[in-house]
């Protein structure tokens, strides 16, 4: 009696964490589709960045490189019906900038003078 109690108790809990998500413990397929989800939207952004397929591929290298390009075509065809002009992006760091002393950016303009 007391053999059948336990193995009835542990199969209860054992059917109960099967199917419980609270653990946080995700499958090869929900992974693998959160993957491919980013991939599409940094296709997406990159697009409406007016960033070229070939720029986003480099600048995200382990991305689903075919999942890129479905956001990247999906937000082309969307931007196109839809009369939309797409934001360039400003890149972070671009090392062809030249750079004053003081490490800002030289806009082409002269230096102010300090006046003593």
């Amino acid at each position: 009696m007391r053999h059948t109690a336990l193995t009835f108790g542990l199969l209860s809990i054992i059917s109960l964490l099967a199917g419980c998500e609270a653990l946080g413990i995700e499958t090869a397929t929900q992974i693998n589709a959160k993957k491919e989800a980013e991939a599409v939207a940094i296709g997406s952004a990159c697009r409406h960045a007016v960033r070229s397929i070939e720029d986003c591929f480099v600048g995200n290298p382990k991305a689903i490189k075919a999942a890129i390009f479905t956001g990247w075509k999906d937000m082309d065809q969307y931007m196109r019906d839809n009369a939309i002009v797409g934001m360039p992006s400003e890149p972070a760091n671009d090392p062809s900038a030249p750079e004053g002393k003081d490490g800002a950016e030289h806009s082409g303009k002269p230096a102010p003078t300090q006046k003593s």
